[in-house]
């Protein structure tokens, strides 16, 4: 007997929802993006002015500190994503906790310029061992909860990206409040530790040893996993695609505070366009996430996020200058923010789609640090403009995201939709 048919409302009502129905495995993954990101900022936005003025550093000598934090984190994000990929997330990311920690220790107490370098070091590293092996496995539960409950991975992903956002917009006031209270930057330093001792234990208790739903290893012989990974063209295209996101982002710190200071005499309100831009990741990412996933395949919502980014680098120029001279800025930040919301969920959703199983951790890492690596480059080629004048600057700015959206349609039409254990689309 044929069941009766239902109705569309009563078949949403019986969808499963990942809010309700998220598998411990994804809540522990969301929770520790969250401390991630409130450990880290707590202390991050407080690092110049304590090298500056609490040591001393020249401003150059603060720079290449600040950059080989990032090189030391973003640059070999690869080399944790191969790590996972061999050992298993559960060591990799304790590994990585107890380097935060020591790192974090080492920081309050670091008082010339060789123990700073080596206490950012070990923080960036332990950065690059624990968010890919995160990431990974938060872009392989989607896909599992995908198969099993009928909710788009990108639900899962927008879940994850929004708690990140949430700590990072959470951090700040931590750090901020520490200072306030008289604790100054080692007591930031060590509230840092404390939260990662804290995402430590957690694991350590609730992180399963066996991956579910991992692919078995096989003992046919197969290519090296760095040639598998990079010799796909279709996996190297979402690399470009989703650098052009990264080089456009890195402008809030470039370009927007020359706009800002262009337009009101300082960088004073910097602050509070960043607060914007985190309160709308954490109220907006999910709705909208929910909207795209409906409407838009994941290339698809990938361009699109693109396009608005451009869109936002475009608006500068043409917005006319409202309360304070920084409606231009604010309209960029918030088109900048919505393309962000649209295009990290999706993208990090393709990623299982174009490679094997057993290569997710490696190309999870690959994809941050081939976009690191896109960012350094990008950084001198968009500095150059900055003494352009600013139509010309923006308007050429717009083209990278643009260039990336264009790339992004060229992805394999069949992403997003492979189910666990299948073999990864062609590129």
């Amino acid at each position: 007997m044929t069941p009766p048919l239902r109705a569309p409302a009563e078949e949403a009502r019986r969808r499963p929802r990942p809010t309700r129905e998220s598998t411990p495995y994804l809540r522990l993954l969301t929770a520790t993006q969250f401390a991630f990101n409130l450990g880290f900022y707590a202390v991050l936005p407080y690092l110049a002015a304590h090298l500056g003025n609490g040591l001393g550093m020249a401003g150059w000598l603060v720079g290449l500190v600040l950059g080989l934090r990032t090189f030391s984190q973003q640059g070999l994000f690869v080399v944790g994503g191969a790590l996972t990929d061999r050992y298993g997330p559960r060591p990799v990311v304790l590994a990585g906790c107890a380097l935060r920690i020591a790192g974090f220790g080492w920081l309050a107490l670091a008082g010339s310029t060789a123990t700073v370098i080596a206490a950012v070091l070990l923080i960036g590293f332990a950065a690059a061992l624990f968010s890919p092996a995160v990431e990974s496995e938060a872009a392989r539960e989607a896909v599992r909860h995908e198969h099993g409950a009928g909710a788009p991975r990108a639900h899962v992903l927008a879940l994850f990206s929004a708690a990140g956002q949430a700590g990072a917009f959470l951090g700040p006031l931590l750090g901020s409040l520490l200072l306030l209270l008289g604790g100054g930057f080692r007591a930031a330093c060590l509230a840092g530790a404390l939260v990662f001792t804290c995402v430590l234990a957690g694991h350590a208790l609730l992180m399963p040893r066996t991956v579910p739903g991992a692919a078995p290893r096989t003992d046919r012989p197969e290519p090296p996993a760095w040639r598998a990974v990079f010799a796909n063209r279709a996996f190297l295209l979402l690399c470009v695609a989703y650098s052009s996101y990264l080089v456009a982002y890195n402008q809030l710190y470039l370009s927007l505070p020359a706009e800002v200071e262009r337009a009101t005499g300082s960088q004073a309100a910097l602050g509070w366009l960043f607060a914007l831009s985190s309160l709308l990741v954490v109220a907006l990412q999910w709705p909208l996430t929910r909207w795209s996933a409906r409407r838009l395949a994941p290339r698809t919502a990938l361009a699109t996020g693109l396009a608005a980014v451009a869109t936002g680098f475009a608006a500068v120029p043409l917005t006319p200058a409202g309360p304070g001279g920084l409606l231009p800025a604010a309209a960029f930040v918030v088109l900048l923010t919505l393309g962000q919301m649209l295009l990290v969920p999706a993208a990090r959703g393709l990623v299982p789609d174009l490679v094997e199983d057993r290569r997710l951790g490696l190309a999870t890492g690959a994809l941050s640090s081939v976009s690191g690596f896109a960012v350094l480059g990008g950084s001198a080629a968009t500095g150059a403009l900055l003494d352009a004048p600013a139509p010309v600057r923006w308007a050429v700015l717009a083209t990278v995201p643009l260039a990336g959206a264009a790339l992004a349609f060229t992805l394999p039409a069949g992403c997003g939709r492979k189910e666990p254990g299948a073999r990864a689309v062609p590129g």
